[in-house]
């Protein structure tokens, strides 16, 4: 779609997404107990639990401050396995109550058994929304809620729900901040794999095919030298004051790219900080640190577009929770290449 002052006004304002259409839900339809039962796989707790960058970011800013945990009760919230209030009872706490909607928690009630730890830790199931807990009020809120670009699955609202109801003053939040951050990158290779083949299928132009697959962000690892550019934050939250009204947002952007290159999209990562800890420790998804599950999320160009050294690629990006599905997240970003009548567009993107 051609860019111009107009739809740069419109995507400014309170109508910036006109034109997408949030009631388009042909490929998807999976509801909230799709959501919840999918974490009953055990597939999905083991992956998370070998991803030793998420697992013992956890454990050391948990374990490793025994004076914050020492005799606080603490709520784990969306605990699967149980692992996370496992290690805040070893670091000292006097009773966790863990939460989890999911099937999952059967299992979690024989692990807590397992490990002689059923007076120290009360398995909770049900919603955080609806349960009610056998406290008034709670020291520490623990969980493990990131999802794919920091906010897919919407977990945080359940977050903010517990922190305004059952977190006393001054009580703690593990993590405590969180960021998003995107860059440039040349990738044409993979995207026109990915993408490209769909203008000649065995001789049928499939062309219409493109136009929606490329409306996908792409959840997959991103080589660190197909980074083109610096990069930059587009959101920022303290977990202590965030709003669920602050998760859906419009922010602004520039990346420098200092070489000629082929700009194929924008990467986006996320980092979250555990900055109650002795040592404040971070959990980072960037394609410069180790691998996690979590990969990085692509949002690629409709079509490549060649950058002279020097050049500054700037525009915004708007996030919201989609209205239909509230967990899957509808994404504007508009794209301006500065200096060139070339890139000056937006597109529409939908992470589900």
């Amino acid at each position: 779609m051609e860019f111009n002052e107009s739809t740069e006004a419109e995507f400014q304002d309170e109508n910036r997404w006109i034109g997408f259409d949030s009631t388009d839900n042909s490929n998807y339809g999976y509801g909230s107990d799709y959501y919840f039962n999918s974490y009953a796989h055990f597939g999905i707790h083991e992956e998370m639990i070998k991803d030793t960058v998420r697992t013992d970011t956890y454990r050391k800013a948990i374990v490793r401050n025994p004076y914050l945990f020492q005799d606080k009760i603490v709520l784990d919230i969306g605990c699967g396995t149980g692992i996370l209030s496992v290690f805040a009872v070893r670091a000292g706490a006097k009773h966790v109550y863990a939460v989890d909607c999911s099937d999952i928690i059967d299992y979690a009630q024989k692990i807590i058994k397992n490990n002689g730890l059923q007076d120290k830790i009360t398995l909770i199931k049900g919603k955080i929304e609806e349960i009610q807990l056998p406290v008034y009020k709670v020291d520490i809120i623990i969980s493990e809620w990131m999802g794919y670009f920091l906010l897919y699955e919407s977990m945080l609202n359940s977050i903010i729900f517990a922190r305004d109801k059952w977190l006393i003053n001054g009580g703690l939040l593990f993590p405590d901040r969180a960021r998003i951050i995107i860059a440039a990158i040349e990738d044409e290779k993979f995207k026109q794999n990915k993408f490209d083949f769909w203008r000649d299928v065995y001789g049928i132009n499939m062309i219409a095919m493109r136009s929606r697959a490329i409306r996908e962000p792409f959840v997959d690892l991103v080589e660190e030298s197909k980074i083109i550019s610096t990069q930059a934050p587009i959101l920022d939250i303290d977990l202590h004051t965030v709003t669920i009204e602050n998760l859906s947002f419009c922010s602004s952007y520039s990346l420098h790219i200092p070489k000629s290159q082929i700009l194929s999209g924008i990467v986006g990562w996320f980092e979250v900080g555990f900055f109650h800890s002795h040592k404040p420790i971070t959990l980072n998804t960037s394609p410069r640190f180790k691998d996690t599950h979590w990969k990085q999320t692509i949002f690629y160009l409709n079509e490549g577009q060649q950058v002279e050294a020097g050049q500054v690629l700037h525009g915004s990006f708007a996030v919201r929770q989609n209205p239909a599905h509230n967990r899957e997240l509808d994404i504007k970003v508009s794209f301006i290449l500065e200096g060139s009548h070339r890139l000056r567009t937006w597109q529409f993107y939908r992470l589900t």
